[in-house]
Order: C-alpha cells, then structure tokens, then sequence
C-alpha cells in the first residue's frame, strides 16, 4: 500500500474524453497523501488537493460534493487497500494462529507507518458523525479467524466475536497509545501482539517467551 501516487503539484492537462474516473482516482490518491500528513479531516480543503494535482479547484466538485464526501471515499479506498494486504499477510501460513498473528502484526505495522491515516480513520470528526459501514468487513474477518483457531483447537472455545472485540480493543488501544505518546518506552509491538494473543485469546504462547512484566514497566506504573 502506497499513499504516494502521481506526482505532486504542476499543472496538469485536461483529461481526454471518457478518463473522468481516472481523474477522480487521482483526487483520492490525493486527499490520501493530504490526509496522511495532515492526521486530520478538518484541516484538508478541497483546493489543496486540487493544487496537489495541478486542477482548478472546480474539477473537484465536479466529482465531490464537499470535503466529507472526499475524505469517505479516500479512507474507504485505503480501508480496502489494508484489508487487501491484511489477507495477503496472512495467507503465507497455513496455521490458523499464525494467520491470526499475521493479521494482527500488519495492522500495527500499518498504523506505524501511516500514522496520520489512523487518526481520521478512527479519531476523526468525520468518524465521530458519519458511519463508516465499510470497516466492518475488517471486523467480521478478524472474528473469522479467531473462529478458526478456536475450530482446530488452538484456542479455547468461546463466542469468537466476544473475543475478536476484546483483542482488536486491545490493539487499537496500543497502536493509538503509540500515534499519540510515542516517547513512551514501548516495547516491540510484536512482544505486545504476542501477549494479547495469550492472554485474550487462549493460543499457546511462542518461544521465546515475552519480557516479564518487570522488563517493560512503564515509568506511569
């Protein structure tokens, strides 16, 4: 997943009959990048992404009513794009738990390097007063594969949407603990990831084992 796309600024000649669709994708592709540094949906305007791509601010509208309507469209975009990587992380590995743990990792990943992506997506106005229907397919394939390592086994059976709730709490709380106070002496995500799988899930933990409580103590505590 790349937030970069055709090249910034500079004008741009008018698209050739029948290419409308490509330049609305380059608008998104645009208020994508905006949105990444800006880390809030307030702060975009509609003539900056017009400038990013080198348009009258006009051809905008043209495909977007107003900035929520381009912020929705971008995020849902990128939304897809993480669910498609998500998949492709986890289908390297045919054991339902490191799928899982797959899964999991590539969402904290993400959020590290796009960390200004997570906020609108979760901390936003715009997510606070619109419903973005669109991620819960990441719910629903997050409590399918809890489902599989409770179905082979690997994991105590319980209600799977309980549990994936309580895991992806758990996830979202540590990456948004990380875009919001990274002096934090964190320790690797992966160690966190493990320990919520544990713990909240049931599944065997790996070797080696995580760092003691003691090795990671916060200087909050």
């Amino acid at each position: 997943m790349d937030v970069t796309s055709p090249a910034r600024g500079g004008a741009r000649g008018r698209n050739p009959r029948g290419q409308g669709e490509r330049l609305r994708e380059d608008i998104v592709s645009a208020a994508i990048r905006l949105l990444d540094e800006l880390a809030d949906d307030q702060a975009l305007s509609l003539r900056a992404v017009a400038r990013e791509i080198g348009i009258a601010a006009t051809s905008v509208y043209i495909h977007f009513a107003d900035r929520d309507a381009l912020v929705l469209a971008a995020l849902e975009r990128f939304h897809r794009e993480l669910v498609q990587a998500i998949d492709q992380a986890e289908a390297g590995s045919a054991d339902p738990v490191a799928k899982l743990r797959a899964r999991i990792l590539l969402l904290g990943t993400w959020v590290q390097r796009h960390p200004g992506l997570y906020k609108v997506l979760h901390e936003s106005t715009l997510n606070q007063r619109t419903a973005m229907s669109f991620k819960q397919e990441l719910t629903e394939r997050t409590t399918a594969a809890v489902q599989r390592c409770m179905d082979a086994g690997l994991a105590p059976a319980d209600d799977a949407a309980t549990v994936s709730l309580d895991l992806r709490a758990a996830v979202h709380g540590t990456v948004s603990m990380r875009v919001n106070q990274p002096d934090l002496p964190w320790p690797p995500l992966e160690e966190q990831i493990e320990r919520f799988l544990t713990k909240l899930v049931g599944v065997a933990p790996t070797s080696p084992s995580p760092r003691r409580p003691e090795e990671t103590q916060s200087p909050l505590t």
